[in-house]
């Protein structure tokens, strides 16, 4: 069995070319039932977040898979210069890049927990739609519980870590304060609300944009107003900061709708969706400043946070070795009993040639070699997995590929 996987993320490619192949939750249902159908794919798994794309997939090992040309097909692009602004990793280097950004140490903000809570949807996801196999299951299991460990144990995010929490500082630190501003947020879902409750914790008025569903109640945070997503463009002119986060495929700010916008002060649009909410357009006017999810990258690491990334390199390094002992247990185990079943064959052909010469009824006989037959198994059994419980990984492995030998016609 082997685990592949193919990425795209902040480091390698700009908000734009990442929006290409987002998937919605949706689109990710149904993309991941597509991919399940080939039938090189055993089990797949979509993780399409603002800052990164990956599609995971467990196949044979002699089956050549290119999660490229698939992920194109889904996505209906015939471009092969995309390929370069995407990884691919398998096996070990698959697994401990998973464990890794559980972590939040891939992470576009180092210690973001954000991302523990997408890997868990992206795996809930899968097995909603059917497309998972074990192999995959207890992988992203695993990171999960890596991710949780090293939230616990390591010392790597201080206070709330996201995006807009990591804009409000960039931009305290240039002596923009949110205190006493006007802010609206377009877009209430998980990102919404974590900057709407964000802005107002740092002193602004918030408003939120909502639309009316039929389902009736919308929540919002306390503390902020409501309008209608429609009415967002009459609001906009008292505003000093524009935040959006939605998941829509189309731009909730466009530059036509500024036309008949009079904007009497300095304007900041924060865009905080992949695909973009805000037209970029709308950057190169003079009283607009406009940010978007690249903005506030952070390149350097505290000697504290360098300390702390080593800690949890060995929570990594411990978590991948409790997986590969279990995959390899699990792959193992058709060989060890193979092995049984041959050495019992072998220890009833020579019984079968002494009983020959032995007299007895034939009852007696069937008896007697099902007994031996028991008996050898269970020795056979308790030899292999002593060697197992006292050697090694790779000596164990050394020992059953000898013991293969033994039988090889």
């Amino acid at each position: 069995m082997t685990i592949s996987m193919i990425g795209i993320d902040h480091d390698r490619a700009p908000v734009d070319i990442r929006a290409l192949f987002a998937f919605t939750r949706k689109n990710a249902g149904e993309a991941m039932e597509r991919l399940k159908e080939m039938s090189s794919v055993q089990g797949c798994i979509i993780l399409s977040t603002c800052n990164r794309l990956e599609i995971w997939a467990s196949h044979e090992e002699n089956q050549k898979l290119s999660l490229y040309r698939c992920l194109c097909g889904l996505k209906n692009i015939d471009d092969d210069s995309y390929e370069n602004y995407f990884t691919v990793r398998q096996d070990k280097e698959a697994v401990e890049h998973l464990f890794y950004l559980a972590g939040g140490l891939k992470s576009q903000i180092l210690g973001e927990d954000q991302i523990l809570t997408q890997i868990k949807d992206a795996l809930n996801l899968a097995r909603e739609h059917f497309t998972t196999d074990g192999v995959l299951e207890v992988l992203f299991r695993m990171a999960v519980t890596a991710g949780k460990k090293i939230k616990t144990e390591v010392p790597l995010a201080h206070g709330n870590p996201s995006v807009i929490h990591q804009a409000v500082r960039k931009l305290e630190e240039q002596g923009y304060t949110m205190r006493g501003k006007v802010c609206m947020v377009i877009g209430n879902g998980e990102m919404g609300k974590v900057a709407a409750q964000t802005l107002r914790d740092a002193g602004a008025d918030v408003t939120v944009t909502v639309r009316q569903y039929r389902s009736g109640m919308v929540s919002i945070p306390i503390g902020c107003s409501r309008i209608h997503y429609g009415e967002r463009m009459k609001f906009l002119p008292l505003c000093d900061v524009v935040v959006s986060a939605t998941a829509s495929p189309n731009y909730t700010l466009r530059e036509e709708l500024f036309q008949d916008v009079k904007l009497t002060k300095p304007l900041l649009l924060l865009d905080l969706a992949v695909p973009r909410d805000i037209e970029p357009a709308l950057g190169n006017k003079e009283e607009i400043t406009l940010y978007d999810m690249d903005s506030f990258r952070s390149e350097r690491f505290s000697p504290e946070a360098m300390e702390s990334l080593e800690k949890a390199g060995a929570i990594v390094r411990e978590q991948m070795e409790e997986f590969f002992q279990w995959l390899d247990g699990r792959d193992i185990i058709p060989r060890i009993q193979e092995i049984r079943e041959d050495a019992v064959q072998d220890l009833n052909l020579r019984i079968e040639k002494i009983l020959r010469n032995t007299p007895m009824e034939q009852n007696d006989r069937e008896n007697l070699l099902k007994a031996v037959d028991t008996a050898a198994g269970k020795v056979v059994n308790k030899m292999i997995f002593g060697l197992r419980d006292s050697l090694n990984q790779e000596a164990f492995l050394d020992c059953v590929a000898g013991l293969e030998k033994l039988y090889e016609e």
